[in-house]
């Protein structure tokens, strides 16, 4: 079975075929670490980590890297403005970063490298484009002379006009060039600084990617992750650093074969800002829904298009999750084998469908279909389509745990305390549709003097 991935730089789906089939190499663009992750951030983690999961079905050895940025003026500024030393607050957020995303069955990476483990790497990296021309020191600064590589714009399909519109800095007056980029920069005497050729001084940020990647997997390797936010600058300076340390002009190919950038996460329509004040943090919807929930929410839709993110969407999908926990807790244990699984129609057709650029909505559709026929099905077909939805989920990263049968219980009390919020503001049809919903379920409910009283029929 062929496994098919959307390309960002040749904006086509292509075959994935890997330059080592016996070793397939992955890099994704990791947090900085100063803040709590927002849900924008979880997506690209869920997303990839699905791709990860997904590629070893196919391939026996896969390697992931998603590196740790612990070097960045926002931290900086956040260690400035809490008091707290920068080592403490990257070491603190790396912490809970990795464990938020546990809660969501991310798995970790191979390797997640931080960006100040590897300074020798980035300045080696730096001289190695002075040296070619494509790099110059002005004020202190090392800069990288955009006009040095022709291909500079190929991912983004910017123009020039827009690449200076679309940089994240100011423009400095010791550029050569509004669009040239900064590779090293020096650091007073208050902020973390490292001894180089150039002086005491930093990295910028998009150098820490270039030196990480070729450190951990070598170049070119297989695949590039990163949110659609990343495109430009970030990742188009990578390619710019990168493939002009090979040779000049060096093609973007030979530093990476494959680019794959998930969509932006909306809030309620909006785009999430400070300014707004419409970021969704992790950690603060952990608080109210298990992490399944989150994760399969995440997955809802194709990783490549926007993601509307509603308190909707996770009410929904924690019902759905809901459906098919209950429906396989219902099912003989005794009678399923699935140790056949590779040759299992049922799982075939599902994992066809994520070979295919990762298609979450139709493959939710094939495990919603699934868990349709499993009741009306004869013993050795009902088998299969368990053996099939079992397996599924193991790849979406949902698992079948005592935590969901919990979580199940939870989310019965919830639909319960609506119902009765509903019913004291006689808001009856409202009361109504909620019972009609556990009723579905297999709730039943009575109303007392005591309060509502529930109990499973199955």
């Amino acid at each position: 079975m062929k496994f098919f991935i959307f390309d960002s730089l040749s904006r086509t789906k292509r075959e994935f075929i890997p330059i080592d089939s016996n070793k397939v190499r992955i890099y994704a663009c990791g947090p900085t670490v100063y803040d709590y992750a927002h849900i924008g951030n979880a997506r690209m983690a869920v997303v990839t980590d699905l791709l990860v999961r997904t590629l070893k079905r196919k391939f026996k050895n896969v390697i992931f890297v998603s590196n740790i940025t612990d070097i960045d003026d926002k931290i900086i500024n956040a260690s400035k403005e809490s008091g707290i030393p920068i080592s403490k607050l990257t070491s603190k957020f790396h912490r809970i970063y990795n464990e938020e995303m546990a809660s969501l069955n991310v798995n970790l990476p191979d390797f997640q490298p931080k960006a100040s483990d590897h300074i020798n790497e980035m300045i080696l990296l730096i001289e190695e484009l002075l040296s070619k021309g494509c790099a110059y020191l002005s004020n202190n600064h090392i800069i990288f002379r955009v006009e040095s590589y022709k291909h500079y714009g190929q991912l983004s399909r910017r123009s020039s006009n827009e690449q200076i519109a679309g940089s994240r800095v100011e423009v400095a007056e010791y550029k050569e060039n509004p669009r040239d980029f900064i590779l090293w920069k020096p650091s007073e005497s208050n902020e973390p600084g490292w001894d180089s050729p150039w002086g005491r001084g930093r990295p910028g940020w998009h150098i820490e990617c270039s030196a990480m990647s070729k450190k951990c997997l070598d170049i070119p390797f297989d695949i590039h992750c990163g949110g659609v936010d990343l495109t430009f600058p970030h990742h188009e300076n990578e390619i710019a650093q990168s493939c002009s340390a090979i040779k000049v002009d060096s093609e973007p190919q030979n530093f990476c074969r494959y680019w794959f950038h998930n969509g932006f996460v909306t809030s309620d329509g909006e785009k999430m800002s400070k300014s707004s004040g419409n970021i969704k943090l992790v950690n603060e919807i952990l608080k109210k829904y298990n992490g399944e929930v989150i994760r399969l929410s995440l997955l809802s839709a194709h990783y490549r298009q926007p993601l509307n993110w509603t308190e909707n969407i996770l009410q929904q999908t924690e019902k759905t999750l809901y459906r098919i926990f209950n429906n396989l807790e219902n099912i003989n244990k005794d009678e399923v084998d699935i140790s056949t699984i590779s040759e299992n129609e049922f799982f075939l057709e599902f994992q066809e469908s994520l070979f295919d650029d990762l298609n979450t909505p139709k493959s939710l559709s094939i495990l919603n279909t699934f868990i349709n026929r499993l009741k009306n099905s004869d013993k050795k077909k009902r088998s299969k389509i368990y053996s099939a939805i079992i397996e599924s989920m193991k790849i979406l990263g949902i698992s079948k745990n005592e935590e969901i049968k919990i979580e199940n219980v939870d989310f019965i009390k919830k639909l319960i305390d609506e119902r009765d919020q509903a019913r004291q503001k006689k808001d009856f049809k409202k009361a109504d549709e909620i019972r009609n919903q556990l009723s579905k379920i297999d709730v039943e409910i009575e109303d007392s003097k005591e309060g509502t009283k529930w109990k499973k029929l199955k």
